[in-house]
């Protein structure tokens, strides 16, 4: 009877190697023809054949007819490695980062204006004086930015000024309660609970929200614990002017300065940068007349917030339709 040429064991399906007689599976005896050389195999008979077995396929959920921890060749040939690794460029993630260093570099000038006031260096007819043509700026900044205008636009800068109007009246009137707030508590647990709660601003502050106009849960209690921090702080002066030009400053950077952030940062990637680079340089100058290690410090975090991007980044798993588990 005629040879039959096998490249696989015809008992399970595996691929011979060039030097194998037998395969180390089902123990098969492979014939090797010396005169046809080692790259044809036979068999005496096809009849003498054991018939085979299905081809191994790599599916947990289907019973064969093979070992739990048997794999072949086939089985690595889907591995894909690193399929969905972001490649980022370093000035982009510096841009990217500008959103953390300006909150942070925000309440370190805030820190620096109250010492400045605290130690009478700064008057508080100046800040007042600041922070009100600051804030109409910002505002004509804001309006002017705004593309597409209700047409009552009139009517509503109309009612947004005096709102601020009664806001600041309102600010004026408690002035006074605000000031004997916390006579009796210590000024170590004054300073404790200050750093508390803008450690709190800075920990739930919207650092992501794209939404200029909408609020949401994380972003009011960063403010709340900004102008707690502001209510403590001006609890520590012994006149209402100074408290309440505190007061106003912290209400127009903490809860309006973050809009106009936003706002920048949607309009023009330059101006973002440009304000981001106000701000550090606006921090280091102030501390560095109060405390230069201070000032060190704040430098080398600012580095840090930088590169905050590296390999440590967490896999965040996806699940795709008719597919298994994929990790990016």
């Amino acid at each position: 009877m005629q040879s039959m040429i096998f490249n696989y064991c015809p008992r399970d399906g595996r691929r011979f190697r060039d030097d194998e007689r037998m395969c180390p599976l089902c123990d098969f005896q492979r014939n090797i023809d010396e005169a046809s050389g080692p790259h044809q195999a036979f068999v005496k008979s096809a009849a003498a054949a054991v018939p085979t077995r299905a081809p191994w396929r790599k599916l947990l959920y289907v019973k064969q007819e093979y070992s739990d921890n048997y794999v072949d060749e086939t089985f690595l040939e889907e591995l894909q490695k690193n399929a969905n690794v972001r490649h980022y460029e370093y000035w982009n993630v510096v841009l990217e980062s500008t959103i953390i260093t300006q909150h942070i570099s925000s309440i370190v000038i805030f820190v620096a204006v109250f010492i400045y006031l605290f130690f009478r260096i700064l008057s508080p007819h100046t800040l007042i004086t600041i922070g009100t043509l600051g804030t109409a700026v910002g505002y004509g900044f804001w309006d002017w930015s705004n593309t597409i205008l209700t047409p009552d636009s009139s009517y509503q800068r109309r009612k947004i000024f005096k709102g601020a109007v009664l806001f600041f009246l309102t600010l004026l009137g408690l002035t006074p309660i605000l000031k004997t707030l916390t006579e009796t508590t210590s000024e170590d647990t004054i300073w404790a609970l200050t750093v508390i709660l803008f450690l709190a601003n800075l920990a739930f502050h919207d650092y992501g929200s794209g939404n200029r106009r909408n609020i949401k849960y994380p972003g009011s209690l960063s403010t709340n614990a900004a102008i707690f921090a502001s209510v403590v702080l001006a609890s520590r002066f012994p006149t209402n002017i100074h408290v309440f030009s505190l007061m106003s400053f912290a209400v127009e950077w903490f809860a309006l300065f973050p809009m106009l952030r936003r706002q920048v940062r949607s309009v023009s990637s330059s101006g973002n940068l440009g304000l981001t680079i106000a701000l550090f340089l606006t921090a280091t100058t102030l501390f560095s007349q109060i405390s230069p290690a201070i000032m060190v410090i704040y430098i080398l975090g600012m580095g840090f917030v930088t590169e905050i991007h590296g390999p440590w980044d967490e896999a965040r798993p996806k699940i795709q339709h008719g597919r298994s588990f994929d990790y990016n």
